[in-house]
């Protein structure tokens, strides 16, 4: 490939630190040779992956579906793994920033139901391993303890209720993207699908009599097909347990 048509990660001069992704992507653009740019790299491997799961997302691949060389891609992302950022950070510049007037609770409340829908939308993200590195990551954090602020809460307990929501949504959605997944391997089409599908264990197992009040639950729930009545009454209860924890 030529020289040019590499993203130059080195130090701007000299030998220092090389510079990051998001660095270049804020420096002027290069002469444009295609319409190929930044957010249709993103979008196109998006798309990818909502279809067919990370592992789809090569640079080949990529290449074939924006009909481009396939090196051209390099002049923007270096690597996989810049991909990917540049992916989740296409992603989370999803999330609408909550309504300037709304209180804490009803801000938290917002990101939740919409973080929920953005994982459930692009489940690959649990996959991924990235950090609150990329510029439309690290806003969520950003407007989430903005909305904290003036509530008499020390920086350590605003970023405590921060992560707590977040560990709900994340450990909460992570199931539910997994017994889909199941699903979806089994050809279960919906929740009696599954149980049907599972009931040869299950009976074997409520029969031993060791889970009396289990299975009392499998017999008198009402909601157990309901995952958004399930998410917004556990995210209630962990901030009804903020708001009494903090005093806010």
């Amino acid at each position: 490939m030529p020289a040019d048509e590499r993203p130059d990660s080195r130090a701007k001069s000299g030998g220092g630190p090389p510079i990051s992704l998001w660095e270049r992507l804020e420096l002027p653009a290069p002469a444009p040779r295609s319409a190929l740019t930044p957010q249709r790299i993103a979008t196109v491997a998006v798309g990818i992956a909502d279809a067919e799961g990370l592992d789809a997302v090569t640079m080949r691949r990529l290449a074939t579906e924006l009909g481009v060389a396939p090196m051209a891609a390099y002049r923007y992302v270096a690597s996989k793994d810049e991909l990917i950022d540049l992916m989740v950070d296409s992603v989370y510049g999803e999330l609408a920033p909550p309504d300037p007037g709304a209180g804490w609770r009803e801000a938290m409340r917002g990101l939740a139901l919409d973080s929920r829908a953005l994982l459930l939308a692009h489940p690959w993200i649990t996959r991924t391993a990235v950090p609150a590195l990329t510029p439309n990551q690290l806003a969520v954090p950003e407007r989430a303890l903005a909305t904290l602020a003036g509530l008499g809460l020390d920086a350590d307990a605003m970023m405590t209720v921060f992560r707590t929501v977040t560990a709900y949504v994340n450990g909460a959605v992570e199931a539910e993207i997994t017994l889909l997944r199941l699903m979806q391997e089994r050809g279960w089409s919906s929740g009696d699908a599954a149980r049907t599908g599972l009931a040869p264990q299950m009976t074997w197992l409520m029969d031993t009599g060791r889970y009396p009040v289990f299975r009392a639950y499998t017999l008198e729930a009402t909601r157990k097909d309901d995952p958004q009545w399930q998410f917004e009454s556990g995210l209630d209860c962990v901030l009804d347990g903020i708001a009494a924890r903090m005093g806010i």
